[in-house]
């Protein structure tokens, strides 16, 4: 499907089916045939362009990632059209919204912290994102949601989740549901890797009158010129061994 026969299919979906966001995009690639993140930054004006991209493929338009060079010689990441017969019929229009209600439950169920990084936030500040990601096992329950397949991030870690997922092989190839719910993106309470890497990972947070213990740390670490995160594990490992 190329050319005017291109325009038209995806136009007639442009009408009722996609997000503001995702009709940018697609009606970009419809144009010039690419659109990158520098013309998603600077033209449109959004600070995470996977997230845009993210939001075409939510809807069921598969889209494919290359590199060109930006306007300052270095390579970025641009997106086009994939094979246009795979649209998935079943996920156009995207996400389904979810109830202010849905959201209230989740906050209380999780204390109103972010599930990932456990920092405590108002509830306008968080977003519900699936465990899984929507891309590989679609909105799951829609008619009877269940709040554990779902978790509320914060905007930095939600940022840190759409990298990390669609930097894995697991994306990409067998897209499969079984690898996604042993990963710490989708359960952190309960994981064996990360995007199929076996790592461990542990954010702490400092509040209140801890920050002086984490004050203290940072200048004992500047000290034996070593950063914190390498400062912290060192003062753990010398912890459990003296145990």
């Amino acid at each position: 499907m190329k050319g005017e026969e291109l325009s038209i299919e995806l136009n007639e979906m442009l009408m009722s089916n996609l997000s503001k966001r995702a009709k940018i995009v697609v009606e970009h690639i419809i144009k010039y045939g690419y659109i990158t993140t520098e013309d998603l930054e600077k033209k449109y004006g959004y600070s995470h362009p996977p997230r845009a991209a993210r939001d075409v493929r939510e809807s069921g338009i598969p889209l494919e990632t290359f590199k060109v060079k930006s306007s300052d010689g270095r390579y970025i990441a641009a997106y086009r059209f994939g094979d246009l017969s795979e649209i998935d019929m079943d996920k156009l229009g995207g996400r389904k919204v979810f109830s202010k209600s849905f959201k209230k439950q989740l906050y209380e169920m999780l204390h109103g912290r972010c599930a990932i990084c456990l920092g405590k936030f108002h509830s306008r500040y968080l977003q519900i994102d699936h465990r899984i990601p929507y891309e590989i096992a679609g909105d799951v329950n829609i008619l009877n949601r269940k709040p554990e397949d779902y978790m509320l991030l914060c905007s930095s870690c939600n940022r840190a989740k759409s990298w990390s997922c669609e930097h894995c092989p697991n994306w990409e190839t067998e897209k499969s549901v079984k690898i996604c719910s042993k990963c710490y993106w989708a359960y952190p309470e309960a994981y064996n890797h990360i995007a199929l890497k076996e790592i461990r990972r542990l954010d702490v947070i400092w509040e209140g009158k801890e920050v002086e213990v984490y004050e203290k740390l940072r200048k004992t670490a500047v000290r034996e010129d070593s950063l914190i995160p390498d400062y912290v594990k060192k003062v753990i490992k010398r912890h459990v061994k003296e145990k």
